[in-house]
Formats: C-alpha cells, structure tokens, sequence
C-alpha cells in the first residue's frame, strides 16, 4: 500500500497539530495563584476596604487621598493586592459608578454607605 505525498502531509499536520495543542495545554495555567488579585472575592475584599477608609474619613477624599489611606490600612492585605495602584482604584471607583448610577463621587459612596 502506497501513500500519496498530500495523504503523508496530511497525517503528519495532523500528528504534528496534536502534539501542538498537548504542549500548549501542559503550559497553561491549571489552577488560579495564589496572589491572583483579579478574582470575585478579592474584588469584594478591595470594596470592602474602600468602604472601611471613605466611611473612617466621612467621604472628604481625593482619588489620591484615597488609594494612600487604603494602602496604609490594617485590614488591607499588601502580599494579595500588591499590583495595586491607582489606576487599579480609578477602574475599581468606575466599576462601582456603572453598577450604582445614582452615585458618582467619593462623597455620594458615603452618603450611600453611612447607612
């Protein structure tokens, strides 16, 4: 039995194709790290600091002012969050305006919270 060289080609992509997503999946991340800050609970965690310091200081913050405080905390885990910044706080603020639409300032968050 003779194989044809486009038949030969094909089995070997094949093959080949195989062995190309095996070694792609063995390198992919199977399991969520350890300080993996980008999760739900980690996300509810932030929020919960963020409450925590607006509530402390009545609302009278900057963005700023804000992510110092937050950062100085005891409550808040440095080894977990420690990508985060002020960008991180700024997107963390948007997310809670567009879930919230009837607040859209550190001192309207108080005003929601104290409560």
């Amino acid at each position: 039995m003779e194989l044809s060289t486009s038949t030969l080609m094909l089995i070997f992509f094949i093959i080949f194709l195989i062995l190309s997503i095996w070694k792609i999946w063995a390198f992919l991340p199977n399991k969520q790290l350890q300080d993996d800050d980008r999760t739900e609970e980690s996300e509810k965690e932030l929020l919960r600091v963020m409450f925590k310091v607006i509530k402390e200081n009545r609302g009278e913050l900057t963005n700023q002012e804000l992510f110092v405080k937050m950062e100085e905390d005891e409550t808040f885990d440095s080894q977990l969050f420690w990508r985060f910044n002020l960008n991180r706080l700024n997107q963390l603020l948007i997310s809670y305006y567009q879930n919230n639409p009837d607040t859209s300032s550190i001192k309207e968050i108080y005003e929601k919270i104290k409560n």
